[in-house]
């Protein structure tokens, strides 16, 4: 993690599951995280098995231009990575992954930031899982609230295992996405990668095998 504030969610959050897989949704107190509210922001699944937004920061709907609540949280990304966030989301909720994803988050004018997204799982029970997650800019340009970021594009990845490293999180390699041709977004399926990738023609190749 390369921002404070993911870091600053990520420890309260740790602190809260006390060395169960994820914190009850119950324990979630805005006002023990209140200086990041603006950034975070709670998924749910709709009736169709999709991660949507049952609340968003300001700060974050104010980058869209837009209220975020009720929106499949896929639908952010550009359309060559919105499978592989899907998955991701699936994995949060439903496997109590916890997932870091850096991105590039361009605006309808073509301007760029860096945003670095964390989710988080949430014991909502079985028929209601959540996810805590927040959206951090790695640097904040004058042109946020002003230019709304039209998509979102993976520049890379990383499934964490909380328990072994939950600092610094490197137990699990950083997977750098490369720029996937348009005829390769049906390409991509299976589990969710957490090893390096290559990419060969259009393929993404996974080692694997290998013992840890």
């Amino acid at each position: 993690m390369k921002v404070r504030g993911s870091i600053e969610l990520f420890q309260y959050w740790d602190r809260l599951r006390e060395g169960r897989s994820a914190p009850k949704r119950t324990d979630i107190e805005p006002a023990d995280i209140k200086t990041l509210l603006a950034d975070t922001f709670i998924l749910e699944l709709d009736g169709r098995g999709s991660a949507i937004f049952r609340l968003a920061g300001t700060r974050l709907c104010a980058a869209f231009a837009r209220e975020l609540k009720g929106f499949s949280y896929s639908s952010l990304w550009t359309t060559k990575d919105e499978r592989v966030v899907a998955r991701l989301a699936h994995s949060v909720l439903h496997q109590k992954s916890v997932v870091l994803i850096n991105a590039e988050a361009v605006s309808q004018s073509g301007r760029s930031m860096p945003l670095e997204w964390l989710l988080l799982p949430l014991d909502g029970g079985m028929d209601n899982p959540r996810a805590l997650g927040s959206a951090i800019p790695l640097e904040k340009p004058f042109w946020i609230g002003s230019d709304p970021v039209a998509e979102m594009r993976i520049t890379s990845l990383r499934v964490i295992d909380a328990d072994r490293e939950p600092v610094f999180l490197k137990n699990r390699p950083e997977v750098v996405v490369p720029p996937l041709d348009i005829d390769d977004r049906d390409v991509v399926g299976g589990e969710i990668p957490t090893a390096t990738a290559r990419r060969i023609r259009h393929l993404l190749v996974i080692d694997g095998g290998k013992e840890d």
